[in-house]
């Protein structure tokens, strides 16, 4: 069974993503959120009943709360404040790229929000760009304090120099801002999520476009992938040995195990044997 948790209702919104939620399997959904809803989920209530596993983005107390109940429930990760990185060729309105960047640092003062470009002249007009467009933001103050705190402007050797950054970064949202954004891809080895192409902004991903939406941030995408269908899936592993492979496996066993000084394990695979 999925179970689904929204937040304080919100009108019409929250009735599309009710409706799509109900389109995709969930049965049930509670009108909770927080690292109450987490607590909720893990433990159970009068009213909502315990969990396997929890998954879903929240905020730095949801992530806390998840972390406290790893091993009650099963989580998919634990996600940090928003990221973004732009590779860009110089060829994309600088305004666009501009704003892309404050997409993500009107998250949060802890977001992160990146620009790598070889094309010098090109970087300092994303910088007038982000000076004339931000004192009309609603939220330039957060927007202002993210970009002085962890933002950065970077003017690389090359889009391949950029290439071999983003990747030692693995950024949770990475935008391919360039003429050829299928040249680079290939060179792209962690990303939570690659946006490619001047027309991909990454606020598409996070509304309306792609697999989905929940993504590793803080460079785990070096190792870790988006949330997916497998996250779903659970599986076992199944060993049947035969009378004859018991005879070679179990003295490969007992070897092994009266290395290791665990005698039981090894006498186990001895009574096997002919």
């Amino acid at each position: 069974e999925i179970i689904m948790v929204v937040p304080t209702p919100r009108g019409e919104k929250n009735a599309l993503v009710l409706a799509a939620a109900y389109v995709a399997g969930v049965t049930r959904a509670f009108t909770v959120g927080g690292a109450q809803a987490v607590a909720a989920l893990a433990y159970g209530t009068a009213t909502i009943p315990n969990v396997d596993k929890i998954t879903g983005p929240g905020n730095a107390y949801v992530a806390a709360a998840k972390r406290r109940v790893f091993g009650t429930v099963g989580i998919d990760m634990i996600a940090g404040p928003s990221e973004i990185l732009v590779l860009a060729d110089g060829s994309t309105p600088a305004d666009w790229v501009a704003m892309d960047l404050f997409s993500q640092a009107e998250h949060d003062e802890l977001a992160q929000s990146i620009l790598l470009c070889p094309d010098k002249s090109y970087i300092d007009a994303v910088q007038e760009s982000i000076n004339r467009l931000l004192p009309a933001m609603p939220r330039a103050e957060i927007i202002a304090k993210s970009l002085n705190g962890r933002g950065a402007l970077i003017h690389t050797r090359s889009m391949e120099e950029a290439c071999e950054i983003s990747n030692r970064i693995a950024p949770e949202h990475l935008e391919v801002s360039s003429r050829d954004p299928h040249r680079w891809e290939p060179l792209l080895k962690h990303a939570g999520a690659i946006f490619l192409g001047a027309y991909t902004s990454e606020s598409l991903g996070d509304y309306c476009a792609g697999p989905n939406h929940v993504l590793p941030t803080s460079g785990t995408a070096r190792f870790s992938s988006p949330l997916g269908v497998y996250d779903f899936q659970k599986r076992s592993s199944l060993i049947e040995v035969s009378e004859a492979g018991a005879q070679k496996l179990g003295k490969i066993a007992a070897e092994l195990a009266y290395g290791e000084g665990l005698q039981a394990h090894a006498r186990a695979a001895e009574m096997r044997l002919k």
